[in-house]
């Protein structure tokens, strides 16, 4: 029981960090942010677990499509922007 509470909540740690990586950008497109950018603003720099989740949720954005990566610099998708837009109104 203890295991299954464990993956949910890592499941849930996950689905923060990528959805505060993914505010981060959108908050300051189009200004080009890296991949070292991010790590420093999330404090990811301080805790090597924390660096950790910071590599799956760039991992899992790139993924589904939400952000680009082009060698170290990370920028949200188009698609994405346009979802930001459109919650905003």
């Amino acid at each position: 029981m203890e295991e299954r509470e464990n993956i949910r909540s890592t499941s849930g740690e996950d689905a923060a960090t990528e959805s505060a990586v993914l505010q981060l950008l959108l908050a300051l497109h189009p200004i080009p942010v890296t991949v070292e950018d991010v790590v420093r603003e999330t404090g990811a720099d301080r805790d090597p677990g924390e660096r950790d989740a910071l590599d799956r949720a760039l991992r899992e954005l790139t993924g589904a499509g939400l952000i680009h990566r082009s060698g170290d610099l990370v920028l949200p998708s188009r698609a994405a922007v346009r979802f930001d837009e459109l919650m905003e109104r």
